[in-house]
């Protein structure tokens, strides 16, 4: 591995804790072949990644359990349930003219999916942008619980 994608790779398990070091450290290498099922639950996770583009919200919400969980690291209290995690959803796509989650590097084992990505929001006054490392739990094809560490500096 280069010393940039070394550094990147520490940053990335710096940014979203011991918990998904630990999972890390379970997946073995980055370049490790997935099972089948890994390969299933990293395309679900890259497609609900990729729905958020269309601005879609029966589709985004197509790829999340009833039972869904949404953290987000900064927000005290989770979302529960998938009406739920839609409306927090929809608040913030509703607003944008623009939603990217472009995904820079996925890490996978068994139904745990992380990746590294940067969430980009254009409003007509502004534009947010958010470097993410995204955690997501998938059971029976649907994403069960999802967690978003924002990386700050």
């Amino acid at each position: 591995m280069d010393a940039e994608r070394v550094i990147a790779r520490r940053r990335f398990l710096k940014a979203a804790g011991s918990t998904t070091a630990a999972v890390l450290a379970l997946a073995g290498t980055v370049d490790a072949e997935w099972t089948s099922v890994e390969k299933a639950n990293v395309q679900v996770v890259n497609e609900f990644c990729a729905s958020f583009a269309g601005r879609d919200m029966a589709k985004i919400a197509s790829f999340l359990a009833d039972t869904c969980v949404y953290r987000v690291t900064e927000t005290a209290m989770p979302m529960v349930g998938k009406d739920a995690v839609v409306a927090r959803i929809k608040g913030f796509v509703d607003p944008a003219q623009v939603v990217e989650f472009p995904v820079a590097e996925t890490f996978a084992k068994g139904p745990i999916v992380m990746n590294e990505r940067t969430d980009r929001f254009v409003r007509p006054d502004r534009t947010n942008t958010f470097h993410v490392v995204g955690v997501f739990f998938v059971r029976d094809g649907k994403i069960a619980e999802w967690t978003d560490y924002i990386i700050r500096g």
